[in-house]
């Protein structure tokens, strides 16, 4: 038997029908010889050419070689890489949404070539260009009408109970998928929901009367339809009518979050504009004597301002915030200005997504997926420093983990926005003043440049991680 080379990664090893592996930094899929049939039909029938030409799934090129050494090997396919990775937990309310209109919308359009998508979760959509992607080519198999939509409660947990939860209160519940990373249970979604959902006919239809038959057939004994051979049990119109109530439920949610302090916080500094417009100036001066920055990511975006001016330059930025108003209408200007190079994602810089999953290996933690040739933290540390307690080195260690250069920004102590923090809580931070700040990045970082920002009191360094 040949030994196998290469091994599956350590999200890919749940469907027999195939893997992902990587090779000398080269990403493949493994189509298996199981899948064989399935995946004949689905190239063959058109299905694949019309979802890649409608840019909903992921382009691949075929492989003529078996680079695993696999005795059930099928074919090598080498699919376009995705940027940067990114999960469902880390996606605004309108993200998710948008998520799961592509996956209804992948399930309506392959019947027409007949054929079925057996899995819908958000796990199997990306982020390229600025729209979601559908990534799993093996998601697709031959349609059986004699069988229900095997993803459907799949779909409902992973998608809807999310979205449904958000959009009855009002609060950004994302990271609960943290904890049920396969779906919240439709019994936790039903218990959570306000009596007044059971009047959305759809929102009971898939939600609690599903849960309340789901549960009272579990653990009995499954009997097989005695209906005549060949007669549809679960047919392509009933399928459609599922898909297109689905599809109207999904579309009538929305977010209607509260405005917090920091939305008033940000716009009250954004009306500074000789400070804003100074920055700006300082920061594009600074981009165009640094070569070779193809990527980066803004932490604190907020709504992308300085993101922009990044990907103006051609370079490809994730736009990092904790505050779900800010990265929600990021993402809304994103998809009306068709803006390509910008990922806006939630995440909480004191506590980034961890690795979950078997083994802790499954989803990549945030800071193991990130590596950016520059980062932004502007009107940041701070909040890191003050808000949550975090010592200057502990956060130049965070940064050195994230990008090789940075531009950080820091503001002192008789800012006003700092005191605005500080009559919030105990003044404890002695430490906390630009001594201190420059000492602790020092171990990290060489400074390169600095720049006060006109007469703001605030100053803007930019650093280089050492070698």
């Amino acid at each position: 038997m040949t030994q196998q080379t290469t091994q599956p990664l350590e999200s890919s090893f749940r469907d027999p029908s195939g893997f992902v592996f990587e090779k000398d930094g080269t990403l493949y899929r493994q189509v298996n010889n199981i899948f064989k049939e399935d995946f004949d039909h689905f190239i063959g029938s058109g299905c694949y050419d019309h979802l890649k030409e409608n840019q909903w799934l992921i382009p691949h090129e075929e492989i003529a070689k078996n680079f695993t050494g696999s005795p059930g090997w099928y074919k090598t396919l080498k699919p376009q890489r995705i940027p940067f990775i990114s999960y469902p937990y880390e996606w605004c309310f309108d993200m998710l949404k948008d998520a799961a209109l592509l996956t209804l919308q992948l399930a309506k359009e392959c019947t027409r070539f007949g054929i079925i998508l057996k899995d819908a979760t958000p796990f199997n959509i990306q982020w390229l260009d600025g729209r979601p992607v559908f990534i799993d080519t093996l998601s697709f198999e031959r349609y059986d009408a004699s069988q229900p939509w095997i993803a459907y409660r799949q779909f409902c947990e992973s998608f809807l109970s999310p979205l449904l939860l958000m959009h009855y209160s009002h609060q950004p519940l994302q990271s609960i998928l943290l904890a049920y990373p396969e779906g919240i249970p439709l019994s936790i979604t039903r218990s959570l929901l306000p009596w007044r959902s059971k009047f959305s006919f759809y929102t009971y239809l898939h939600i609690h009367m599903h849960e309340r038959l789901a549960s009272k057939s579990a653990g009995k004994e499954i009997h097989h339809n005695k209906q005549a051979p060949g007669k549809p049990v679960f047919s392509q119109k009933k399928f459609h009518r599922l898909l297109d109530s689905l599809r109207s439920l999904i579309q009538s949610l929305e977010w209607k979050g509260n405005v917090t302090n920091w939305d008033q916080y940000y716009e009250e500094a954004n009306q500074r504009d000789d400070y804003v417009l100074q920055k700006k100036k300082t920061i594009i001066g600074w981009l165009s004597e640094l070569s070779g920055i193809h990527t980066a990511i803004d932490l604190g975006a907020n709504e992308g301002a300085f993101s922009f001016l990044l990907t103006a330059k051609g370079i490809k930025t994730i736009a990092a915030d904790s505050d779900h108003s800010p990265i929600s209408k990021l993402y809304r200007k994103i998809k009306q200005e068709k803006e390509k190079n910008i990922l806006p994602l939630l995440i909480d810089l004191a506590n980034p997504p961890p690795a979950i999953g078997l083994n802790n290996k499954e989803r990549i933690s945030f800071i193991g997926r990130i590596h950016c040739d520059l980062g932004l933290a502007l009107a940041l540390v701070h909040h890191l420093a003050i808000g949550k307690n975090i010592p200057f080195e502990k956060i130049a260690e965070f940064l050195k983990n994230v990008a090789d250069h940075f531009i950080v920004e820091f503001i002192p102590k008789a800012d006003k926005k700092v005191k605005f923090m500080l009559q919030q809580k105990k003044d404890i931070y002695t430490n906390y003043n630009e001594e201190n700040f420059v000492n602790s990045f020092e171990k990290y970082f060489l400074i390169r440049k600095k720049m006060e920002i006109g007469d703001s009191g605030r100053t803007l360094y930019l650093i280089k991680r050492h070698a």
